[in-house]
């Protein structure tokens, strides 16, 4: 399974899959999944939530 970490601007807020991050930050999967595309960094703010996936 693909492992991310979240960030909102420096700060960590949380690793792991996105069923984890959904489950740890009270969102929904799919919404964890929105914040992969580019879309979603194109609209975000600087200080926006981040989701970075880790190889």
């Amino acid at each position: 399974m693909k492992e991310y970490a979240l960030y909102k601007g420096e700060e960590l807020i949380c690793m792991g899959t996105a069923e984890h991050i959904a489950e740890v930050t009270g969102v929904k999967v799919s919404s964890i999944e929105w914040m992969r595309t580019p879309t979603y960094k194109k609209r975000a703010g600087d200080n926006a939530k981040v989701l970075v996936e880790l190889n």
